[in-house]
């Protein structure tokens, strides 16, 4: 291997270099029996940012109209607890949220059913740290998607 081809593999991420080499990771969403594509598979992460995007542009509208009253100096934190409110409560018996039923998305349980109030609770806890969402696995989903043990679908 040259210089090139080990730069290459570093740019690319472990996952492009092990595919180099012969691993077959399937697609995402195989290992959890989902389908490929189509209503059921696993959201793809432009509709995923694009619900949440949605989901708290509301949030902050909401609460710069009718809790802040127009002072711009607490509207971030007032925010985060109304998306959390939001997202627990609508995700918990509907299984979306405004955002994800615009973009068409539902979060369901790993088996495949509603995902029960307590593990949607838990899950939006830990979307609200944000951390957790910033970190993946091979199926797409985040830790806070692992952890509450749910998965993000097509509709």
């Amino acid at each position: 291997m040259d210089n090139r081809q080990a730069i290459g593999s570093w740019l690319s991420g472990p996952r492009a270099a092990a595919e180099d080499m012969g691993v077959d990771f399937g697609y995402r969403g195989q290992r959890l029996g989902l389908p490929q594509d189509g209503p059921g598979s696993v959201a793809p992460l432009g509709r995923r940012f694009g619900a949440i995007f949605v989901d708290w542009a509301l949030c902050v509208i909401v609460v710069y109209g009718l809790i802040t009253r127009g002072s711009a100096n607490v509207v971030e934190n007032w925010a985060l607890a109304v998306f959390f409110v939001l997202s627990a409560l609508t995700v918990g018996t509907l299984g979306f949220t405004p955002g994800k039923r615009l973009f068409r998305l539902r979060v369901v349980s790993e088996a495949g059913g509603r995902l029960g109030f307590g593990w949607a609770l838990i899950r939006c806890v830990l979307l609200c740290l944000a951390i957790p969402a910033l970190i993946w696995d091979r199926d797409g989903r985040g830790l806070h998607d692992r952890l509450g043990r749910a998965v993000q679908v097509r509709m």
